[in-house]
């Protein structure tokens, strides 16, 4: 809608934000409405820190020209009613002390599972709160990003961009398995052969006959 493009809270951006995703649309309004020394906090899809097209241009704006976003706090699955889908907090201030990074935090991995919801417990609060407070990087949990880093991102908040959560399988050791199966074969062979022995007592005609 051009008179959207004419209202102050969205003119500057210069792109609208998508009717079939107004998630920017509603931080642009709260972001507008917000006091010069608030802080605001909503909770979002994940979509809104990749996707491009209008909703690009609007990130970019926010972060590069308004520099506004300050934290990014991805949460786990299924911790809300009526959607299972990840969320993530967003967390925008417009004076910010931290003006030259924003921080990453992935919590996406702690919660209760429950039987039919996802649960933070007080436990798993206290340490995205720690975290914030904190505003370091910690292994597979928390970075705070340079703005220059965000940039060489093309502006893309996609938290794994950011927090390496990757966990290596442990190392197959193939001459441990290699003797196990040697193991179960001979295993195997034993008991072939008294099965067989069963079956000639029985006058039976043994299943292992035709092996060789």
């Amino acid at each position: 809608d051009p008179l959207f493009l004419q209202d102050e809270r969205f003119a500057a951006y210069g792109k609208l934000a998508p009717s079939s995703k107004a998630d920017m649309a509603f931080v642009q309004h709260m972001l507008y409405q917000l006091d010069d020394n608030g802080t605001m906090a909503v909770v979002l899809p994940h979509g809104v820190l990749f996707r491009g097209s209008s909703e690009g241009v609007i990130r970019q704006y926010l972060i590069e020209q308004l520099n506004v976003v300050d934290a990014i706090i991805g949460l786990p699955a299924n911790i809300f009613y009526g959607t299972s889908i990840p969320t993530c907090i967003l967390v925008l201030k417009k004076n910010r002390e931290q003006s030259g990074n924003i921080l990453f935090i992935d919590a996406s991995n702690d919660f209760e599972k429950q039987k039919n919801q996802n649960k933070l417990l007080p436990e798993h609060l206290d340490k995205i709160v720690a975290a914030f407070e904190k505003r370091e990087n910690i292994e597979k949990y928390a970075h705070v990003a340079t703005l220059q880093e965000v940039k060489d991102n093309d502006y893309n908040l996609n938290i794994p961009r950011y927090v390496d959560t990757f966990e290596a399988e442990a190392e197959i050791d193939l001459d441990a398995i290699a003797q196990q199966l040697q193991a179960l074969e001979q295993d195997s062979q034993k008991t072939d052969a008294i099965i067989a022995d069963f079956c000639n007592e029985l006058g039976i005609a043994s299943p292992f006959a035709e092996v060789k």
